[in-house]
């Protein structure tokens, strides 16, 4: 039971790790973008008048569309004010964009619970769901324990575009409390110590920045969403990572086949700034957001003048009217 135990406590400290650093909204406004409403009539259960229904992400695009500037009033905080109904409702009308490249920091995200929600429940059932047996229920009582940890470690993902895979930013490699293959070959890259001191001078001033650790690879490329599928994603996948170059048994593993089974995706919200959803075992588990500061300063005003985003994965059918606007 003590080793299952410290299994719970890693385990869902690298779900933590590979998603994004914890954040703890202190913004109590999402942004002020047009939803759904909170019950569609049309869908509603007669034998449970009071349950909420997702809205299908079709009508959602045609009926309320998002335009540049809703797009622009989004950000990683804001986002934490939502409920996972309308973090799915943004998901399900933005398209992938081009996919990333370089640093970029991370923050994940549980979003409010939907308490009345037969379908999104709260993030501890999802996390039971997802571990499942005696090890989701341990879970589910380590979450709190598992999200400091995780904050501890994680520090956002470095994205190697042409080369199809990505590589996870780890801070502290004592923290991991296992034995990591080759560590003195771990490669490495300086990023700022702080998150809020996003200035790209800083990592030049030694006891403002940091040397991280490059970890847990996956593959990217183009794939179907597990939410939505009327168009493609950014696909993060861990399944295959033994794979790739310099991958380590530990603790490389533990997110791979043999292991969690980890799969994210993501979508662009704006230029350098990306929304995406963490699964185990194609299980939704959380939310996360993807933010390059120079990509998003460089980016910003093209976007709002409505210059043409370059799409690298199959953007579906329908059209996005708004956002071309």
């Amino acid at each position: 039971m003590v080793a299952q135990i410290k299994t719970i406590a890693f385990a869902g400290a690298f779900l933590i790790i590979l998603a994004g650093t914890v954040a703890l909204a202190d913004d109590p406004k999402g942004p002020d973008i047009p939803f759904a409403p909170e019950r569609d009539t049309s869908l509603q259960d007669p034998d449970n008048p009071e349950a909420l229904f997702r809205v299908d992400m079709a009508k959602v695009e045609s009926n309320w569309p998002l335009s540049r500037a809703d797009l622009m009033k989004i950000t990683p905080k804001n986002l934490e004010a939502l409920s996972q109904d309308q973090v799915d409702q943004i998901y399900g009308r933005i398209t992938a964009g081009p996919i990333p490249d370089g640093i970029y920091r991370g923050t994940l995200f549980f979003a409010k619970a939907d308490t009345n929600s037969p379908i999104t429940g709260d993030r501890e059932t999802r996390i039971r769901d997802a571990m499942g047996g005696l090890l989701g229920i341990l879970a589910e009582k380590k979450i709190g324990a598992v999200e400091r940890v995780g904050k501890l470690l994680w520090k956002g993902k470095v994205f190697f575009r042409d080369e199809g895979y990505l590589r996870n930013m780890i801070e502290d490699l004592r923290l991991l409390n296992r034995k990591i293959d080759r560590e003195d070959t771990v490669p490495k890259v300086t990023i700022p110590r702080f998150t809020w001191l996003n200035y790209s001078w800083i990592r030049y001033v030694p006891f403002l920045s940091n040397d991280v650790n490059l970890l847990f690879p996956a593959k990217l490329y183009c794939g179907q969403s597990l939410m939505d599928s009327r168009r493609e994603s950014v696909i993060v996948d861990y399944y295959f990572n033994d794979e790739i170059e310099e991958y380590r048994d530990s603790p490389d593993s533990l997110a791979g086949r043999n292991g969690l089974k980890i799969r994210d995706e993501i979508r662009m919200i704006r230029p350098g700034f990306y929304l995406g959803r963490a699964y185990i075992n194609k299980i939704f588990l959380l939310n996360f957001t993807l933010y390059n500061e120079e990509v998003a300063e460089k980016g910003a005003a093209g976007f709002q003048a409505g210059e043409a985003i370059t799409e690298e994965c199959w953007a579906g059918e329908q059209q996005r009217a708004a956002a071309l606007k």
